[in-house]
């Protein structure tokens, strides 16, 4: 039986979201437990930070627990992260929980960028988040067919899905954790270029614009070899950001396709994954393949995934 260990390492949560994730992961059949301090608090926080360090390191270096859930996101994780043992199993999370993802890819170990307890708890158990969440548990791998944006760039890619919250993770450049630094760490290679996924949420556009400028600027979005670009939520459209091109007021989606033009990988707009209730689960550091034609996006993601077993 897997043992599926929730703690909080970032904001606080409402405790019964926990008993929700709780029933239903039981019901699953899956054994659960609980971090010392998943439902504590400490201001915005789930707890001091060496209380949530210390419920992370014990879950990652706890041989019995085999996959990770992390409660919620909000902020607390670049407070700690420089402290957190090597990453061995499975982190399932999005948001604040990139910066995991982000010390995940360092070892190049699978990790899910999908839901965690408040949709796992209120979702209905046919909804697909929580039927993709739950094959994702089950080392499963996944396809998903998504209609054509019409800013996509067509193209073809293989490759690990690396990335998360774009906040989170241009908050870490210039660190080990940065993109940056994951990308020269084996992540990629002329045959293996990963593919970037950002979303984020309650961001003004000039400053996605600065963080998407950031990413180009120190070489990344170059190095990549496709971008998913996920749900911007709550970032409303600024008529005052004009296009470099026609100088007429632009959208977000357009500001980044337009930090990537010069370049020729496949760009997925307007994917199901993100601060949303249709979030659908990623698996990140593992080979995945992208097509995206006139026929439409097809994403094949987590092939040949290896979870440990109990």
């Amino acid at each position: 039986m897997k043992h599926i260990r929730i703690i909080s390492p970032s904001g606080v949560i409402d405790p019964q979201y926990i008993d929700g994730a709780v029933t239903r992961l039981r019901a699953w059949g899956y054994k659960v437990s609980e971090g010392v301090h998943a439902r504590a608090q400490w201001g915005r926080f789930a707890g001091t930070d060496e209380e949530r360090l210390s419920d992370l390191n014990e879950a990652l270096q706890d041989e019995s627990v085999n996959v990770i859930l992390c409660s919620r996101g909000g902020y607390g994780l670049q407070r700690i992260i420089d402290r957190v043992a090597p990453v061995t199993k499975p982190i399932i999370g999005f948001s604040d929980i990139t910066a995991l993802h982000q010390l995940a890819a360092l070892s190049h170990q699978p990790s899910v960028h999908g839901i965690m307890c408040k949709h796992l708890a209120t979702l209905p158990e046919d909804s697909m988040p929580v039927q993709a969440l739950r094959t994702a548990l089950e080392g499963g791998h996944f396809y998903y067919p998504l209609p054509n944006h019409p800013l996509n760039r067509f193209g073809n890619v293989e490759g690990p899905i690396i990335g998360g919250n774009l906040s989170v993770l241009y908050g870490l450049q210039g660190t080990r954790y940065g993109l940056t630094s994951i990308m020269g760490n084996g992540q990629c290679t002329m045959d293996n270029r990963p593919i970037l996924l950002i979303e984020d949420i309650a961001e003004r556009h000039y400053h996605i614009d600065r963080m998407i400028r950031n990413l180009k600027m120190s070489g990344v979005l170059a190095q990549i070899g496709g971008l998913i670009v996920g749900q911007f939520t709550d970032c409303e459209d600024d008529p005052s950001i004009l296009s470099a091109n026609d100088e007429l007021p632009t959208t977000i989606y357009e500001t980044i396709k337009e930090a990537v033009a010069e370049y020729d990988y496949p760009v997925i707009f307007d994917a199901p994954t993100g601060h949303v209730e249709h979030n659908l689960p990623l698996w990140l550091n593992v080979h995945s393949s992208i097509h995206c034609g006139a026929d439409g996006v097809q994403i094949h993601n987590g092939l040949q995934v290896q979870l440990p077993n109990q």
